[in-house]
């Protein structure tokens, strides 16, 4: 018997992961709820996946390939929420291709938020800055004593921890100065040698050593002590939190109003702050705050998805992409032609999220997606849900029909307008049966065909 409700279990998933089939659902219920949160937050309890065995099935120098092993990842890993924090980093820091078109520098960095992404603030900024693709991105390789260059500096404070209004220009004069000397080698070419990735390295010959003041604090600052003052500032927690609830919890605008909008949920900002203070900085003890609080339960299908989420999950619930294989770029692809394209975001802001993922164009290719994707009832998925619809051989009513689709299909709530046209198509065709091989093929276009409806809906659009 089920220990947690299926329907929160899906709900934990979908934000914590990237969905789960429902059969993963099922035996994900049967542990309390408190212990899958656990699970989740120690990825270390679960195998990773086998990266010789993509680079074997699935090669190439092509940003569009290594976007799709980490698809795969995604959609197969069993560290979900290792993989979802990872796409979170890569928002807030967003570090993109397209400057230095190293792919390898890139996935380096995305590995290192895979790495660290559960982990402690301070850890993650100081590794993100001396991160190469970082270094190249923001300009700190062209960031010397005599001649600073503010670009890392202010986007550090801006972007990457603070915020607009809580920092000073003598603030980010003063944190250039401060990493000064953090550098990277130039990697060997790409050809005729192969893949090499660079490495961090700091000049102490190019560092500015002079007194410096920041943020109220003085003394002979490097990169470090920065992190180290920017962490403690009640506006830097504050900022990471709102980051956290918007990607977890429930939209909220876009980041350059956060300094004049206030947040939408208050006392969870307040409490996750507090998680934040108590454990340090730590980002495991604050999303298992996150996790296990009632806004976080009750927040169901009111986050849009992003297109890799929308991709990932109708994946899942299609069941296939189970074997790395040549055709995973063509998820990349999706994603991109969807407005998120992976390891190269628009800009140093990352990508615009909640409504804004979805106009004319962008709303017609989510929807295109998932009904192509479902077109086919041989897919595993597909069969899956048939396979529980007449698995008894009664017949099931028009209304029992919609019931247990938009079940099996999340569960999903459908509104009234929804629910409505998906009664339309049910009762068009009268009761399902499955008793001879006619009928069963029968009802089997049609659960196919109200599985391309409901992934069709404005519903599906939501996590």
């Amino acid at each position: 018997m089920a220990r947690t409700d299926l329907a929160l279990v899906a709900h934990l998933m979908r934000r914590a992961g990237f969905g789960a089939s429902r059969a993963e659902l099922e035996e994900l219920a049967e542990k309390d709820y408190a212990e899958l949160v656990e699970d989740l937050l120690h990825p270390e309890r679960f195998p990773e996946v086998d990266e010789n065995v993509l680079r074997r099935y699935n090669d190439g120098e092509a940003i569009d390939v290594w976007a799709s092993r980490w698809i795969f990842r995604m959609i197969n890993s069993q560290r979900q929420l290792q993989e979802k924090m990872a796409l979170f980093w890569h928002q807030v820091f967003a570090t993109a291709w397209y400057k230095g078109e190293h792919t390898l520098s890139m996935f380096q960095q995305i590995d290192m938020l895979r790495r660290l992404g559960l982990s402690n603030i301070r850890t993650i900024l100081i590794e993100l800055s001396k991160n190469p693709a970082m270094i190249f991105w923001l300009d700190n390789n062209e960031n010397h004593k005599d001649e600073p260059n503010e670009n890392y500096g202010r986007e550090l404070l801006e972007l990457f921890s603070m915020g607009v209004g809580n920092y000073t220009e003598d603030d980010v004069k003063q944190a250039a100065r401060a990493f000064t000397g953090w550098n990277f080698e130039q990697p060997i070419p790409l050809y005729p040698h192969g893949h090499y990735t660079p490495k961090f390295v700091y000049r102490e010959d190019d560092h500015d050593d002079s007194v410096k003041t920041f943020l109220g604090e003085t003394g002979r600052l490097n990169g470090e002590d920065i992190v180290d003052i920017i962490v403690k500032q009640p506006a830097a927690a504050k900022f990471v939190i709102r980051h956290l609830y918007n990607f977890f919890v429930a939209d909220e605008p876009q980041v350059p109003a956060w300094n004049t909008v206030p947040p939408r949920d208050p006392e969870a900002i307040e409490a996750l702050v507090e998680a934040y203070f108590e454990s340090g900085g730590e980002m495991r003890s604050v999303l298992r705050v996150l996790f296990n609080s009632d806004f976080f339960k009750n927040a169901r299908q009111i986050r849009v998805k992003s297109p890799v989420e929308l991709v990932a999950s109708t994946v899942k619930l299609a069941g296939t992409h189970r074997f790395p294989d040549s055709t995973l770029t063509s998820l990349a692809a999706a994603s991109a032609l969807m407005g998120q394209h992976l390891l190269n975001p628009p800009t140093v802001e990352g990508w615009h999220t909640g409504k804004e993922w979805i106009d004319g164009g962008s709303l017609n290719d989510r929807v295109n997606f998932a009904v192509d994707h479902l077109a086919d009832l041989d897919k595993p998925g597909m069969q899956a849900v048939i396979a529980r619809l007449g698995s008894n051989g009664d017949t099931v009513t028009p209304a029992e029909f919609v019931d247990r689709v938009l079940d099996l299909a999340g569960p999903i709530e459908a509104g009234d307008e929804t629910r409505d046209g998906l009664m339309e198509y049910a009762e068009s065709g009268g009761d399902l049966a499955f008793r001879t091989e006619d009928e069963r093929a029968a009802s089997s276009a049609r659960v196919g065909r109200m599985l391309q409806l409901v992934v069709a809906s404005r519903e599906y659009q939501f996590a």
